[in-house]
């Protein structure tokens, strides 16, 4: 009787194990967001990406897309915002049916505030509404060159203007329909103009507050739909106090603004030198932070395993606050599918072989590689 005791016991106790280990909650993976960042794919580009997707995105684990789609995209809204070659309701379907068979979250972006303009040329929203510009006594050279005398990096709109959310809205609402998402990227990153000293309304402002404010008014609009705000973080940075620098971080004292917004904005906290371990002070501050590197192997490989312990050793107040990594690779699919593929060599940058090493798909593999190690040794 003893013995078949014994036996039922052991049976439970194994039963009860199984259970705990095949039921884990999701909440406990090691990485929560396992991304991938790339700008949307032409029309003509997207059978091959959705290729890519099934056979190298899917079995990496990757669960999040982030879209840099800006106008490329045929909204119905302000038609005349559209990119001359963009993609339609059914393209997106297709890409969001692929996404979809391998529970993989897309996430649209959108660049706002920041990132109106790129060296010579003048971006959509702003060619189109010329009055949302926040500087608009800085003429767009014939040349760019940086530094320059105007302190032109790209150009912002003006986040007081009465009518610019109307219409920011409105492509938000409709891309995120589209996508059938329930999240958006709205950029923001590496904004150096705002609250202009020529600007009537926002002359004056404190700078934080305005990019606090905009980033408020996007994510409660979000909010009226469900849906998440996610940004890049390096304005919410203070960059002369940690040495960070001026891109990375910020010097026109926005990063006082990381007390001011939701706490359920999503921060994107990018470092593609070297593994700044800012993480730490956005999950401090209360936020979800994902680590995105981008072009050296070795810096994301730091990264993932500094993102693996601070979520080891964190308290269970801490924990979900750090979210995982995304890759990121600012190009579009073809030159991303064709490097990582090795059909067609990317252009040199300086030291010839750093630069065969130093490619956003060499570290997309170190990166996945990484992870998937560290997940297996925590389970």
């Amino acid at each position: 009787m003893k013995q078949v005791f014994f036996r039922l016991s052991v049976s439970l106790l194994l039963i009860m194990w199984q259970a705990a280990v095949f039921s884990r909650d999701p909440g406990d993976k090691l990485f929560q967001v396992n991304g991938f960042c790339i700008n949307a794919p032409s029309p003509a580009g997207v059978d091959r990406f959705i290729k890519f997707i099934n056979d190298e995105l899917a079995p990496r684990g990757v669960n999040t897309l982030l879209l840099l789609v800006d106008y490329n995209y045929e909204y119905q809204s302000y038609p005349q915002l559209r990119d001359s070659a963009a993609l339609s309701r059914a393209d997106v379907r297709k890409i969001v049916e692929a996404c979809r068979r391998h529970n993989i979250r897309i996430i649209p972006q959108i660049d706002l505030l920041g990132h109106q303009s790129w060296a010579g040329h003048t971006n959509n929203l702003l060619r189109c509404f010329p009055e949302f510009d926040e500087t608009p006594r800085v003429k767009m050279p014939e040349k760019y060159v940086w530094p320059n005398s105007d302190g032109l990096y790209c150009k912002s709109y003006c986040p007081l203007h009465p009518d610019v959310h109307k219409v920011v809205f409105a492509l938000i609402d409709e891309l995120c329909d589209a996508y059938e998402t329930d999240a958006f990227h709205a950029g923001m990153d590496e904004v150096f103009y705002l609250g202009d000293d020529s600007c009537t309304r926002c002359a004056g402002v404190d700078k934080a507050e305005l990019f606090a404010g905009e980033v408020t008014r996007i994510r409660n609009h979000l909010a009226e739909k469900n849906r998440e705000l996610w940004i890049w973080g390096d304005r919410l940075i203070d960059g002369k106090t940690t040495g960070i620098g001026i891109w990375e971080a910020s010097y026109n004292y926005t990063y006082r603004a990381v007390d001011m917004i939701p706490k359920d904005v999503v921060i994107c906290d990018w470092h593609y030198e070297r593994p700044d371990q800012t993480a730490v002070y956005f999950a401090l501050k209360g936020f979800r932070v994902v680590t995105c590197p981008w072009r050296i192997p070795e810096v994301a490989v730091a990264q993932a395993e500094d993102m693996a312990r601070f979520r080891k050793y964190a308290t269970p107040e801490m924990k979900p606050r750090y979210y995982g990594m995304m890759l990121t690779t600012w190009m579009d699919p073809d030159r991303f599918i064709d490097g990582f593929y090795g059909i067609k060599p990317d252009k040199p940058r300086n030291n010839e072989e750093e630069n065969r090493a130093n490619k956003p798909w060499n570290t997309f593999r170190a990166m996945c590689k990484r992870m998937g190690e560290l997940s297996e040794a925590d389970k």
